[in-house]
């Protein structure tokens, strides 16, 4: 063991080392040195343990300096990186959620390269605020009085509640104490906020006179929650938005608040998909204030959207926490250019990614798939195609399934996990559906240049089986 441990090379030595002068071309001086010095401790811990031998000891400086390589590309590769999305999910969580349009992407990158106007007026030319960046579209694109945005639509929760409903009661049916992803819930939101939660009805039925009963002069909110995660069937009751509308102008300072959650622009009802109703409609029922997200629908960028009266966004935007939440001048960029195309019409909101991608028809979908099957080495892969169904996703319209066209795949020599892992571990990475035997494809998330990438990683993982 001592004789195993004097024959590591001391530092300085390694460093003389033409693999240790190749590596200071990918990382700096300090960081392959430290590398160098972990690769090392790493051997003289097997050492001690037992954990070595006079074969691994014949290979020492290949095992060091092969260590130290795998360390320095681990620091040179950014960790988020692109995928392609092959699983048919339009807002998948795993993956990001929106993929921003084109007009988007120009935005931010204009925003991030150069200076811009974030809290500055160049008109007046003084200090200006950054909710004026964005708040006249979205009360154009809602029809709301004035509106915020924050960094997510759960910070646009806790903010309505801890800035308005503070140590009062907010009155909640007990079928929408929603629980989203990462254990978000209603209920600990609220708790958080400082706010006292009232519910009423039951998990399946909530009645009108169940919200009037339960107000009192401690009663600051009424909060419904728009339960786009989930579908609840069967025995159910619940209470009309204009119902407690209402209900609210009976009671002086009393507010009504809908959390929309996935907040649609545009009414994909028109082509029967879902039931979500738009931001601007229930705004017109008389809603005080809606809250939404940036990445679902919308199809933007990661946001929290608060939407209603003046009087209740300016108390808002005064709170501390308006300060802490707020977003930073990419996203107000990304989320400006994606709201824009909703000013411009049907044709413009084609080039909203996820607008685009819910509105693909089955049709399109299967000249789309034919193109890439016909791609295929036809002596090498057996493949299928199948009808399926795609999903919106993000905890978004539930219930609803997006006719489809499916590939199955088969590999001679490879099973479908092993095609699976191949392309999982690929650059760029390509994220399926295993099925049975089969590794199943569902382009509706994939461009016409990602189908392209697509079928170069299947002949290069064909090539390799071949080598």
């Amino acid at each position: 063991m001592n004789s195993y441990l004097r024959e590591i090379p001391p530092i300085h030595e390694l460093q003389q080392d033409p693999r240790f002068q190749s590596l200071l071309e990918e990382a700096p001086f300090g960081q392959v040195t430290k590398s160098l010095k972990e690769a090392v401790d790493q051997i003289r811990k097997e050492i001690l343990t037992g954990d070595w031998d006079q074969q691994k000891h014949q290979y020492l400086k290949e095992r060091l300096f092969a260590e130290v390589e795998t360390k320095v590309n681990e620091l040179s590769r950014y960790h988020l990186q692109r995928v392609i999305n092959g699983t048919g999910t339009i807002l998948h969580t795993n993956l990001g959620r929106a993929r921003l349009s084109e007009e988007a992407i120009r935005q931010v990158n204009l925003t991030a390269a150069n200076y811009s106007n974030l809290e500055y007026n160049i008109q007046k030319g003084s200090r200006g605020s950054r909710h004026d960046v964005i708040e006249s579209i979205l009360t154009e694109v809602t029809g709301a009085e004035a509106a915020i945005v924050v960094n997510n639509n759960a910070a646009a929760v806790y903010l309505i509640l801890k800035a308005l409903a503070s140590d009062q009661e907010v009155i909640v049916s007990r079928g929408q104490l929603v629980e989203i992803g990462g254990s978000f819930r209603v209920s600990s939101i609220m708790e958080e906020s400082g706010a006292k939660l009232v519910e009423v009805g039951t998990t399946n039925k909530t009645h009108l006179y169940d919200y009037e009963q339960a107000i009192t002069e401690d009663t600051a909110m009424i909060m419904k929650v728009h339960t786009s995660n989930f579908k609840t069937i069967g025995f159910t009751e619940s209470v009309d938005i204009e119902e407690l509308v209402d209900v609210r102008a009976k009671h002086e300072g009393l507010i009504l608040y809908e959390d929309l959650g996935s907040g649609a622009l545009y009414d994909f009802r028109k082509h029967h998909i879902g039931e979500e109703p738009t931001v601007a409609e229930v705004l017109s029922k008389g809603v005080d204030l809606v809250s939404f997200s940036g990445d679902k629908l919308l199809g933007g960028p990661q946001a929290g959207i608060i939407a209603g009266k003046k009087e209740l966004i300016k108390r808002l935007a005064k709170h501390q926490l308006a300060r802490v939440l707020r977003v930073d001048k990419m996203t107000l960029a990304a989320l400006e250019a994606t709201l824009k195309a909703y000013v411009y019409g049907e044709e413009a909101l084609n080039r909203i990614p996820v607008v685009r991608a819910v509105l693909t028809s089955e049709t399109e979908l299967k000249e789309r798939t034919q193109r890439f099957v016909d791609q295929l080495d036809q002596k090498v892969w057996q493949w299928q195609l199948e009808k399926g169904t795609s999903q919106v996703g993000g905890g978004t319209m539930p219930d609803v399934e997006l006719p489809s066209v499916l590939v199955h795949l088969r590999h001679p020599s490879l099973s479908a996990q092993q095609l699976f892992d191949r392309l999982r571990l690929g650059e760029p990475a390509i994220i399926c559906r295993l099925k049975d035997d089969d590794l199943v494809i569902d382009l509706r998330t994939t461009t016409e240049e990602e189908v392209q990438i697509v079928v170069q990683a299947l002949d290069q993982i064909n090539k390799d089986c071949l080598s």
